[in-house]
This record gives C-alpha cells, sequence and structure tokens, in this order.
C-alpha cells in the first residue's frame, strides 16, 4: 500500500514538473514576444527572432519554476496551473493573430485552446494502459489481409514499373540510384557520377547503408525496374507489424482488418512511392517493428528495429529519438516497478540515437556534401546553416511554429495524412502520446521545403508509421467494440474516397502509357541499345535512367562542358528545353541548336537519331 502511494506521488511529481515548465515557458515566450514593436510581431518574418533573447526566456523560465515549486510544497496549484496555462497561450495567441492573422492560424490557434481546456478541466489521463489478452483472429481475416497486401503490392509495382517504362523517371533521383546499384552489383561501393558532377559515394550526400539490404535481390535481376518492385515489396511488408499492434493491443480480427485497409489505403503512404525509389521507404516498417518491440518489451527486435532504422538515413536518428522520449515519459508516468527495463531502454536509445545524429551529421559536414539544413531557412533567423538554430527559434516563439505548420500550401497536406484516419491520431487524453507527433510537425509541416508536405513524395513514410501506430493505440483506448468499428468504418470510407480521387488517377497514368504507346516508347529503347554497354555517356534527365547501368554517366543540365566533352556519347531528347537552358546565349534563343553547334565544333557527329524525339551524337 505505502508503495503505490509512494509510486502515485512519483508520478504526480513528474507530471507536475512538466505542467510547471510548460508554464513557466509560455509565460516568459510571451514576455519575450510582446516586448516586440509590433511590426517585429509579424510571424512570416524573422527579425522579430533575431530580436528575441534566449538567455532571457530561459532565465524567466528558471525563474518561473523554482516559484512555482516553492509555492506547490504548500498548496496544491495544479488546477491553478492548468488554467494559467490556458490563459499564457491565449494572450500570445491573441497578440500572434493581431500581427500574423490567417484563417488556417485562427483555427489552429482555437485547436490548441480547446485541447488546454480539456486538459484544465480533466488534467492528465494516469490510468495505466489495459492490459494486453490479445485473441487470436480467425484466419479468414489474415487472409483478407493478406489479399489486400498483395493487391497493393501489384497496384504500386504497376505504377513505379509503368514510370519506368515511359521514360518518366528523372536523373533527381532515380537515375542517381539506378548507376548507384549497379556499381554497388560491380564494386560493392555506393559511388555514382550523375550526383554531384564527378565521382562520388552517395554516401557522401545521404548516409543510408540501408541499400545494401536490397542488393541481394537487385543482383538476380540488376535493371531499374527491379529497384521499383522492390520498394513496393518493402512498404507493403509494413502491414507485417501493424497486424501483430494491432493484436497486442486487443483489437479483434475484423478491426485489425479495417486498420490494415485503412493504412494501405491512405493518399500519404502510396503517394509517397511516385517520385520512385528512396531509402525512406524502409522507415515505415522498421519504425512500426520498432512499435511493436517495444509493446512487446521484446529487447531482441526493439534493438534491430532501432539499429536498422538508423542504418536508413542520416536524420532517421531523430525518429528513434523522438520514440525513445515517449517511451521515457510514458514510463515515468505510469511507472510500475517491472518498467524499468522500459526506462533503461528510452534513455539507451535516445543516447545512440543523439550520438549517431552528432557523427553523422559531423561527417557529412566536414567530408560529405553538407547537411541539407537550408529546407528550414524559415526558422535559420541568426543567419546560420546550424539544426540548432530551428531548435533555439521553437524555444523563442512556439508560435512561429505554429504559424508555418499552418501555412496554406500545407493544409491540403494535413487534410490527406489526418482525415483517412479520421483525426484518430490526435484524440487521446494520454497527453505523453503528443510527444509521437514531432516527426510530423518537424519533417512535413514546419519545413518550406515544398517537398516534405507533398503527399507525392517519400518524405511522408516516417510520419505515417508515427500516425499509424496512434490511430491504433488511441483507437484501443475505446473499449466498446462497436464503437471501434464504426469508427474504423468511417475511417476506411474516408481513405478510400481519397485514394481514388487522388491517387488512382496519377497512379494508373504512367502504365497506361506505357501501354498504349508501347511501340513508341521500344522505338527510344532500341535507339538508346545501340550505345555499347561500357561507353561513357552525358544524357538529357529522362534518358538518364535507362542509360544507368556503365561507370561513366553525366546529366546535361548539371554537369559541367568540361565532364560532358569526355564522354564518348551524348544521348540529347530534343523537346527537352529546360535542360539546354544554361547553353541560351542571353538565356535567349534556342539552347538546344547552340549545344549541337557545341557538340560538332568538338568533334562529334550524329550517331542515331528519332526524327523530333532524340539525337545521340558519338565522338568521332
Amino acid at each position: 500500500m505505502l508503495r503505490q502511494k509512494s509510486l502515485s506521488l512519483q508520478k504526480r511529481y513528474f507530471s507536475g514538473v512538466v505542467r510547471q515548465i510548460i508554464l513557466s515557458w509560455l509565460f516568459a515566450v510571451m514576455l519575450e514576444y510582446l516586448r516586440l514593436p509590433g511590426a517585429r510581431r509579424d510571424l512570416a518574418r524573422l527579425d522579430g527572432l533575431a530580436q528575441m533573447s534566449l538567455i532571457r526566456v530561459i532565465a524567466v523560465t528558471c525563474g518561473g519554476m523554482l516559484l512555482l515549486s516553492g509555492i506547490s510544497r504548500f498548496v496544491n496549484t495544479a488546477k491553478v496551473e492548468r488554467w494559467a496555462i490556458v490563459g499564457v497561450f491565449g494572450i500570445l495567441a491573441i497578440a500572434a493573430l493581431r500581427a500574423s492573422f490567417t484563417w488556417a492560424f485562427l483555427a489552429v490557434c482555437i485547436l490548441v485552446l480547446i485541447f488546454l481546456v480539456v486538459f484544465g478541466f480533466c488534467g492528465w489521463d494516469r490510468q495505466p494502459e489495459p492490459v494486453s489478452r490479445p485473441k487470436q483472429a480467425h484466419r479468414v481475416w489474415r487472409w483478407i489481409v493478406v489479399g489486400l497486401s498483395i493487391a497493393f503490392f501489384l497496384f504500386v509495382s504497376c505504377w513505379t514499373v509503368g514510370r519506368v517504362y515511359s521514360f518518366s523517371t528523372p536523373t533527381f533521383d532515380f537515375g542517381i540510384f539506378c548507376q548507384m546499384f549497379y556499381n554497388m552489383k560491380e564494386s560493392g561501393l555506393p559511388m555514382t557520377t550523375v550526383e554531384r558532377d564527378g565521382l562520388l559515394s552517395h554516401f557522401a550526400v545521404h548516409v543510408s547503408p540501408i541499400y545494401y539490404a536490397l542488393l541481394p535481390f537487385y543482383w538476380l535481376a540488376p535493371t531499374p525496374a527491379t529497384l521499383q518492385v522492390l520498394q513496393a515489396a518493402v512498404i507493403t511488408s509494413a502491414v507485417i507489424p501493424l497486424w501483430k499492434i494491432g493484436k497486442h493491443h486487443n483489437l479483434t480480427g475484423p478491426q485489425q482488418t479495417l486498420i490494415c485497409a485503412v493504412f494501405l489505403l491512405c493518399p500519404a503512404y502510396s503517394g509517397g512511392t511516385s517520385y520512385d525509389i528512396h531509402e525512406n521507404c524502409f522507415l515505415t516498417p522498421l519504425l512500426l517493428w520498432l512499435f511493436y518491440g517495444i509493446d512487446r518489451k521484446n529487447t531482441a527486435i526493439t534493438a534491430t528495429a532501432a539499429i536498422l532504422t538508423l542504418m536508413v538515413k542520416e536524420d532517421a536518428a531523430v525518429y528513434v529519438a523522438v520514440i525513445a522520449l515517449w517511451l521515457i515519459v510514458k514510463t515515468v508516468l505510469h511507472f510500475k516497478k517491472f518498467d524499468i527495463s522500459n526506462l533503461i531502454t528510452g534513455i539507451i536509445m535516445l543516447a545512440i540515437s543523439l550520438g549517431w545524429f552528432f557523427l553523422v551529421t559531423g561527417y557529412l559536414a566536414k567530408s560529405g556534401d553538407g547537411v541539407m539544413t537550408y529546407r528550414y531557412s524559415n526558422f535559420m533567423y541568426d543567419g546560420s546553416s546550424s539544426l540548432l538554430t530551428v531548435i533555439k527559434s521553437v524555444i523563442l516563439n512556439p508560435m512561429k511554429a505554429v504559424y508555418e505548420c499552418v501555412d496554406i500550401e500545407k493544409l491540403y497536406f494535413i487534410a490527406m495524412t489526418l482525415l483517412p484516419f479520421l483525426g484518430l491520431p490526435l484524440l487521446t487524453r494520454r497527453y505523453e502520446r503528443y510527444i509521437l507527433l514531432i516527426p510530423y510537425i518537424l519533417v512535413n509541416l514546419m519545413s518550406d521545403y515544398q517537398y516534405q508536405h507533398d503527399i507525392f513524395f517519400q518524405y511522408t513514410f516516417g510520419s505515417t508509421a508515427f500516425l499509424v501506430y496512434l490511430a491504433v493505440v488511441n483507437l484501443a483506448d475505446i473499449r466498446i467494440n462497436w464503437q471501434r468499428v464504426t469508427v474504423l468504418a468511417a475511417a476506411f470510407i474516408v481513405s478510400m474516397a481519397c485514394f481514388y480521387k487522388v491517387v488512382v488517377p496519377k497512379a494508373i497514368h504512367y502504365p497506361v502509357q506505357a501501354v498504349r504507346y508501347y511501340g513508341f516508347y521500344q522505338n527510344i529503347r532500341d535507339a538508346l541499345s545501340e550505345i555499347p554497354d561500357g561507353a561513357s555517356v552525358t544524357a538529357t534527365t529522362f534518358y538518364t535512367t535507362y542509360l544507368s547501368q556503365r561507370e561513366i554517366l553525366y546529366d546535361v543540365r548539371y554537369c559541367s562542358l568540361e565532364h560532358m566533352l569526355e564522354t564518348q556519347y551524348v544521348v540529347l531528347k530534343i523537346s527537352a528545353d529546360s535542360d539546354f537552358k544554361k547553353y541560351a546565349v542571353n538565356e535567349e534563343g534556342n539552347g538546344f541548336e547552340n549545344l549541337v553547334k557545341l557538340l560538332e565544333e568538338n568533334g562529334y557527329e550524329p550517331y542515331m537519331s528519332i526524327e523530333d524525339i532524340l539525337v545521340i551524337y558519338r565522338k568521332k
């Protein structure tokens, strides 16, 4: 009895500390923001952030924490603190809205206020999560999911392979990966010449050793289409850990089937493949295996999934670190004697992921091509290119982060990622779960890099794993089965409608084109096949994929004139005007004609052509 009372006091103390930190920080931010002149409060600009003092914010936060901690020793201030958070955020929101009003910004401020009011009334849900008593699902439900998975695999394969056979895959990024895999097969090294106009390891741009997991399969069928099929297989495999997670959280067979169907129909999931294979495709299955390992307290699965996730890309460490932070907070809030292993696991995961992140980004900064921090230029108020500046910006003014997350062009992305799950990832009173929204906010919404909030690019794979996991665990908190089924049925209808309207028209375009104009594309393939296998080539962007099985390959648009004139063959798509812009005089005139003239002056002669389509030049 005394032990249980002690644990209850520890949980209450921890949640009180978190609450006091949040209140003190928001109060400090409010004071610092209100100190700014009216013109400097504009959240679309950075000069206001530059005028705010991080030292003052930290000092006021620490002072507020000490004051609140002292008062709470004599008086129970929990309720007052919760309502004070509502009031302080309300003042901050009003000031920010007056300076930078948009309807979307107003809507999200109201939603946050509603959330804080609920928190003020109800507080944190400290009840332990339901004990897992998974029941064996009837075989018919598993076979339905197998059938859905096969259909999804074939759908994505046809979509992406259709892009290859209709010459719709550009150099950046699929042409790069095709040449990289060719060199991995030949020498074991991930070398490319097309990526940065010279021989370079792709791992100097992105550290992605996970690609070696695909190499044995590529060895069996070394073609660009193989890579697309492998990507389809990888993302389809995420259904396996998702099914197991649903079972662990007491979902019935029909419920597991519905959540898997919603997941596969989510436009942002299949849409992530539309720009061809990327290492990010590994994130969804690996992160779901990591969640499953944590749920089951299985050290082997947890460690393996965490390590493999770190191998995906340098920024994959962020996903592992967020999961580790969530595990630590969750364990402390709902602490039981046997949960000490979870706490140790979380601390080790956090330490390893942060250590790996700084190690790899340090390598890229010093010996590689640098870390792509320009994608967060909307937060770089001090003129630096450090990711630490992004963290400082959020600490100084969280309203800036909120404002950036609901930029008008991001609203469609938010709808396409949350509506298919019927908003389930957001519906919980276990507030520690909101930590798992950090990757969605940080990777997809805060950045002003347009592709990171586009459902048809690969940046959706990591956040989708977090959203679907949150959907499962929040659904599991609904104890009545018919209510679960109703929610899932509605989510299935919405996701199916979104998938049919948004994904299907885009996906079927490429295989239809490849089949309908097969003879046309075959003529192009026949012409390109006349180039000897070992020859060095420079080509326009949509021909590099087909020509990627060689050591020396350059892209006309991005390579230097010196490198182009060193290659034996130059392949030009006549209609690719944008690829020839740099050869136009004063950015006017016909760059194609100027390039042809330049090639002929340097000893190249026409080798083969298809009228009005392509021309191949060979060096004499």
